[in-house]
């Protein structure tokens, strides 16, 4: 089979399109033939190695463990292992390809990858591969630090700091969903998009700071983390929450070894003195639960996955390029199989 294949770590030129061997399936296991596979943050973490500590949680310390990128996919099941009960060939299907995090490669970008029964959902059928493609990982953020978003309810007031990529034109859809009042922060560029996505007020963070604004939240759902949490508690109701996904600062921002770790750690041992740094004692979903949830409502229609561009399997560089260098709306999506039949 054809597979993008990474040997060491580095940059989007360190990728390569080889002839690899088909995966093994396990008696648990889902053969799947990829349609598409997504592109999220975390994944160009690995390909390029930062931070350091990434390399310790499970990507390998020298070079990856496994050299196939790629965590979130949609395809058609070409065959079961001899445990799956879930599925059977000529399924479509979509979801993750690894059960732990998501900071190692998960074989996706490929035209085969074996996956766990029980990370995979059945596919929607009113969206496409790449749509589908684009949900898992986004997805599952949302919902995890969501944990009560089915308490969501009409007059909380949202604010979402990165709305326009993968999390966060999500986690707009789902706080509609419940009926809260949004506020989303990005680009001018993204600002139309946000609208037509339900957003209730825009603000283009390169001429507003939404922590200066005299304006108090019930939510403020960090994405990007390029505000300083004492900045962020201006805006935010004295029962309010704050939410720190924090991509710019987990890796992107400068701090080879660690990334945003320390900080992450630091907020932590704020939450014992910090009410709006706690989080409900909800039990986090599992990924079988989250994608449940997310194929519920991708199904109900109440989330539409945002694409960004779509590239081949071919060009992989070139998409990882754009991710990286450019102000992309959603997620960038790979194809890899052609699809007759949608």
């Amino acid at each position: 089979m054809k597979a993008i294949v990474q040997e060491r770590y580095g940059s989007p030129d360190d990728l390569e399109l080889r002839e690899v061997e088909k995966p093994v399936v396990g008696d648990d296991d889902v053969l799947v033939r990829v349609r598409a596979a997504s592109i999220h943050p975390d994944v160009w973490h690995v390909v390029n190695g930062q931070p350091y500590v990434l390399r310790l949680m499970g990507a390998g310390f020298f070079r990856p463990k496994n050299p196939i990128p790629g965590t979130d996919m949609a395809g058609i099941v070409e065959c079961v292992g001899k445990g799956v009960t879930r599925f059977r060939a000529g399924d479509p299907v979509f979801g993750e390809t690894i059960a732990a995090h998501q900071w190692i490669n998960g074989g996706a970008f490929a035209e085969y990858v074996s996956v766990r029964q029980d990370l995979l959902a059945p596919k929607p059928d009113n969206i496409t591969f790449e749509q589908a493609a684009s949900v898992p990982t986004s997805g599952y953020i949302a919902l995890q630090n969501l944990r009560d978003w089915r308490r969501l309810r009409p007059g909380r007031t949202v604010l979402i700091n990165g709305a326009g990529g993968g999390v966060g034109t999500l986690t707009l859809q789902i706080a509609k969903a419940c009926g809260a009042h949004v506020t989303a922060v990005d680009s001018a560029g993204k600002l139309a998009m946000l609208r037509s996505l339900g957003a209730d007020e825009l603000i283009d963070f390169t001429q507003v700071d939404f922590t200066r604004r005299g304006v108090r939240y019930d939510l403020i759902f960090d994405v990007p983390g390029n505000r300083p949490f004492s900045a962020c508690r201006r805006a935010l109701k004295s029962d309010g929450r704050y939410v720190l996904i924090g991509h710019e600062r987990f890796g992107a921002s400068g701090k080879r070894v660690f990334g945003g770790i320390p900080y992450f750690l630091m907020l932590i041992f704020l939450s014992r003195f910090v009410k709006q740094l706690r989080g409900p004692c909800i039990p986090m979903p599992t990924k079988k639960e989250a994608m449940a949830v997310l194929r519920e409502l991708l199904e109900a229609g109440k989330i539409t996955p945002v694409i960004d561009s779509i590239y081949r399997l071919s060009e992989a560089r070139e998409a990882f390029r754009h991710m990286i260098e450019d102000d992309i709306q959603g997620k960038v999506i790979i194809t890899i199989c052609p699809v007759l039949n949608r």
